[in-house]
């Protein structure tokens, strides 16, 4: 067989659309449009897409430079990266990473098996007419055995897609990821053809300005920037081992988060058109905005429990609805995907033969995402812990950039490339100084609101599903293991045989 760690990109198009799959996620679709209405103020949500789009080029263009860059110079994965690049004391600091974005694929597959049950349930049954007929579809798919059902569905699906390395990668997401901005620009043409969608696109781009004065509304947009970009998790660096050597990393970084972001805003003005268009008439848009605000049971509220019984009351309905779920399906595809590469890339790297590591990723996957599947305060909880922990990631891929010599990695790695930009000072400054800071601030918020807002009589508990102590425990396992094991990891990824079968 050939040596797949060997394996490259065809083309530069089809990494970007590797790419963009990890990027373009359920987070643009399903999280982002939920968020701006969190975070919008009496007149609208354009001060916080101000916010958003400033940590954009702050953030995640930063570091999704850095992980192409350390992809493409150490060709392994993130652990023998981190040892390579940092030093072989810091093969912990990638395990850790590893390990925060494979504790999100546990559950990210069960988000992934919703989407196809919720597409075949558009497809085959009459869509819900009222919110008690939505929930009922709800319960009733969360009341049985189904969950795992589909989460096994989603894990198998992804396993079949990564078999044959990154060539069969590459040729899913030149299906999935056309076809997925198709369907959102489709959607998005519907849309404007909805009376009264103007109202509420023009809420979503209207700024009230002394929001900004919040800090809530600036960590708020960090946060959806780190997570729906994929920016500091690691999978942007596993796909960066597999680029032609002659493919710089600014243009392709600078079009990955542009790109991404592009189709969150596509996303929200689809939401924002379609609920303010269907509800406006019978609501206030007070009462339209706490709709689009109300999470529900595991951030199902909108997505899950209202666009369908919206899409029910639009002309041709059906068939958007069909579309919505198919596009949000191919979303959650693309970067359950890139998680299992991840995973398989590590253990490839530590000398397992890479079809044996894709059925033990995929198998230890669906075991330990049952709890998810089954549990959806458990779900929450996992989301909670994982997802705090992508600041984390973000940190460690930075230090690994800073103890290698920031300046230095970027004259060899980054700058004077061909037909690439150069990432410039400004960027050493990003990584050195601005992107610590900003992951010990978030951090900071997010424990703060763990123990004042989420779980304040009971942070201590780390049973509780939202507390302070619950992010520490889990953390620290991971974290202690991999610390003990550090040494055994360097070795086994620095000497061993790319490619072993």
């Amino acid at each position: 067989m050939t040596n797949q760690t060997d394996q490259r990109f065809s083309s530069r198009m089809g990494m970007l659309l590797c790419v963009l799959g990890i990027a373009v996620g359920t987070g643009n679709i399903w999280r982002f449009p939920r968020i701006a209405a969190q975070n919008a103020g009496e007149d609208g949500a354009g001060a916080f897409l101000v916010a958003w789009v400033v940590f954009l080029f702050v953030w995640s263009v930063p570091l999704i430079i850095a992980e192409f860059a350390l992809g493409r110079k150490g060709r392994m994965g993130v652990v023998g990266t981190f040892a390579k690049i940092a030093g072989e004391k810091f093969a912990w600091m990638g395990a850790f990473v590893g390990f925060v974005a494979t504790a999100i694929m546990f559950y990210y597959s069960v988000v992934a098996g919703w989407c196809v049950y919720y597409l075949i349930q558009m497809t085959v049954e009459p869509l819900p007419l009222s919110t008690a007929a939505a929930q009922g579809v709800w319960d009733g798919f969360q009341s049985g055995g189904f969950p795992v059902v589909f989460h096994a569905l989603a894990m198998g699906l992804g396993a079949v897609v990564v078999w044959n390395g990154v060539r069969s990668i590459e040729r899913a997401n030149r299906v999935l990821i056309p076809a997925l901005l198709f369907i959102v620009l489709l959607s998005l043409v519907r849309t404007l053809t909805l009376d009264g969608a103007s109202e509420g696109i023009a809420f979503l781009f209207t700024p009230d300005w002394p929001t900004l004065l919040q800090p809530r509304i600036w960590l708020e947009a960090l946060t959806q920037n780190a997570w729906d970009t994929g920016a500091g998790w690691g999978l942007i660096l596993t796909y960066g081992a597999y680029m032609q050597g002659r493919h710089g990393v600014v243009k392709n970084a600078i079009i990955t988060g542009v790109g991404n972001n592009t189709v969150s805003l596509l996303a929200a003005i689809i939401i924002f058109g379609t609920v303010f268009a269907i509800l406006g008439a019978q609501m206030s848009k007070v009462e339209v905005l706490e709709i689009m605000k109300a999470s529900g049971p595991a951030a199902t509220g909108l997505t899950f429990i209202w666009m369908p019984q919206l899409f029910a009351k639009m002309p041709a309905g059906n068939i958007f609805a069909i579309l919505f779920f198919l596009g949000l399906a191919f979303a959650a595809f693309s970067s359950l995907i890139a998680m299992i590469e991840l995973s398989t890339r590590i253990l490839v790297d530590f000398g397992v033969a890479r079809r044996q590591a894709i059925l033990g990723v995929c198998i230890v996957g669906f075991t330990l995402g049952i709890p998810s599947a089954i549990n959806l305060e458990f779900f929450a909880n996992q989301d909670f812990v994982w997802g705090v922990a992508l600041m984390i990631s973000g940190a460690f891929v930075a230090f690994a950039v800073i103890r290698h010599g920031t300046t230095q990695f970027r004259k060899e790695c980054i700058d004077n490339q061909p037909s690439d930009w150069n990432a410039g000072p400004l960027w050493d400054m990003a990584i050195r100084y601005l992107i610590p800071l900003l992951a010990a601030v978030l951090l900071g918020w997010w424990l703060y609101q763990a123990a004042a807002v989420y779980a304040p009589d009971r942070w201590f508990d780390p049973f509780d599903p939202f507390s302070v102590m619950t992010c520490l425990v889990q953390w620290s396992i991971p974290l202690l293991v991999f610390i003990l094991l550090n040494r055994w990891m360097a070795r086994r990824t620095l000497g061993a045989r790319d490619g072993t079968e």
